[in-house]
């Protein structure tokens, strides 16, 4: 079994390179914002990443604590006695007195119950570091298609908005018609429900922008603003055995199971540890202070108000019977370890299902707006016909009405097609493991580096060593404003 914990690859500046032509659905002007800083503002401000992160730290103070079960450990009690009430016959007892230990335990062995938790730890930090890159490229692929929804609803509103005024010119110009008798009511109300059921479908439209702005705000922590065309995906696989392979060796989900299936088998170690002997060995000093109340049996004669003691030894340690508790936890640390051994192979076989399916998606997808395409520019000219033919009368207004449904279909197709595509390239791009911030270059400063808080403490040996008081990372969407159905002045493509 194999498994990466996340060495080092080289970056690649994937989302710097020139917008995709001939394509995408809406003109931007420019200055607006692009899809690498709507992923900056993410990595920097997403509260699912920085909440993460935190855990990530709590993840890596189990190597220090693990590890101080085999240091020594320096312990210091006072205790202050006041006799309140004595025998007649109590002689040379003290009224009251004050005493200090302190005391030095040294553990010498433990059944290797610190060396297995100790591993364990450190399996688990790594473990949780690669749920760290995937918790990244769960949010970016999130990042993106919320970008994505609102370029494509942008689009489609403009499309429904267009697509009204159309037939409302319609309209008027049938009732124009019907007045001097070239047309019937029927042509008249079927332009009216025409004309209606658009202006429902825009209605819709606009109520899709609006939640995808504010998927968008949830994820970003801003508002989208004039979103630009995003760049193409370069390193996309050219065969899904190709990306099959890559995610099998780069997907931070089986690291991390594969991570797990070791702590696992250290821990079975660290539970047979509580059948073994335990030695450690003690030091400790007492020092006693009677306050001037220890009186002398013999008249006259002074005694000693203080007392100092030293004892050191080794203590040994043997379990003889637990009542079946120690063979329970050896059981139930097998059992976990069986668990955690098909829990990588459910998450291999996620990732490659995963995998194969956003392959498909992509290539599927592809072919689909190849298709539209097409489709969009025979509807155009078959429109363009169906109206030559009306204005000669062999064609009816119903024929003119279908005609720019179709086309407009078509369009939204198309558009939705695009979407599509490029959401499913880039969740492929992250079943491969290579849609992480390291991958995708994104120039919003230092990218975080979880080692350095783990580096930090992994020795840290002073009981005193707090980090400042937990503030908060991400900030609240309290004060964007709420989203609205408004699209930029731009124009719509349809891929002609």
């Amino acid at each position: 079994m194999t498994h990466s914990t996340g060495a080092h690859r080289p970056r690649r500046k994937i989302l710097l390179a020139g917008l995709v032509t001939g394509t995408m659905m809406i003109g931007v002007p420019a200055g607006a914002e692009t899809l690498q800083e709507a992923l900056v503002k993410a990595y920097v401000n997403n509260p699912t990443l920085t909440a993460a992160r935190a855990g990530q730290r709590a993840n890596d103070e189990n190597v220090p604590i693990q590890r101080s079960y085999g240091l020594p450990g320096v312990n210091l009690s006072g205790n202050y006695n006041d006799n309140i009430a004595q025998s007649g016959g109590s002689v040379g007892q003290p009224d009251r007195s004050l005493s200090a230990t302190t005391q030095l335990a040294v553990p010498i062995y433990q059944g290797g119950a610190v060396r297995n938790s100790l591993k364990a730890a450190k399996l688990r930090v790594d473990a949780g570091q690669a749920n760290l890159r995937a918790t990244e490229a769960s949010v970016f692929s999130q990042v993106v298609g919320a970008y994505m929804d609102v370029i494509r609803d942008q689009a489609i509103v403009q499309l429904n908005r267009n697509n009204v005024d159309v037939l409302r010119t319609n309209l008027e110009a049938t009732r124009d018609r019907f007045e001097i008798g070239d047309l019937t009511r029927t042509d008249v109300a079927q332009s009216d429900a025409r004309l209606a059921r658009a202006e429902g479908e825009l209605r819709g439209s606009e109520a899709q922008l609006i939640s995808s702005r504010e998927a968008y705000i949830r994820l970003v922590g801003s508002a989208p603003d004039d979103l630009q065309a995003p760049p193409p995906l370069p390193n996309l696989p050219t065969t899904v055995d190709d990306a099959v392979n890559t995610a099998l060796n780069n997907n931070p989900d089986i690291a991390s199971a594969a991570l797990n299936v070791e702590a696992a088998r250290a821990d079975i170690g660290t539970a047979r540890a509580a059948r073994l002997p335990k030695i450690s060995a003690t030091v400790s000093g007492t020092y006693s202070n009677y306050l001037n109340s220890l009186d002398s049996i013999v008249p006259n004669v002074p005694v000693d108000q203080d007392n100092k003691s030293a004892v050191a030894g080794v203590s040994l340690t043997l379990p003889l019977f637990a009542a079946g508790r120690n063979s329970a936890q050896v059981r139930q640390a097998q059992s976990r370890s069986s668990q955690s051994l098909e829990q990588y192979i459910e998450a291999e076989r996620f990732v490659i299902a995963q995998t194969r399916g956003a392959y498909a998606a992509w290539q599927a997808n592809d072919r689909v707006i190849s298709a539209s395409q097409q489709a969009v520019r025979a509807n155009a000219l078959s429109l363009e016909g169906v109206r030559a033919e009306n204005s000669v009368g062999t064609r009816s207004i119903l024929d003119i009405l279908n005609a720019e449904q179709e086309y407009l279909n078509a369009q939204v197709q198309l558009v939705s097609a695009q979407r599509n595509a490029y959401v499913a390239a880039f969740s492929l791009l992250a079943a491969m493991g290579k849609a992480e911030a390291r991958d995708l270059g994104l120039d919003g400063g230092v990218l975080y580096d979880p080692n350095i808080h783990y580096n930090k403490v992994r020795g840290q040996l002073s009981d005193w060593a707090d980090l400042p008081t937990p503030v908060q990372h991400a900030s609240d969407t309290r004060t964007v404003p709420a989203a609205n159905a408004d699209v930029p002045a731009s124009s719509v493509s349809t891929g002609q």
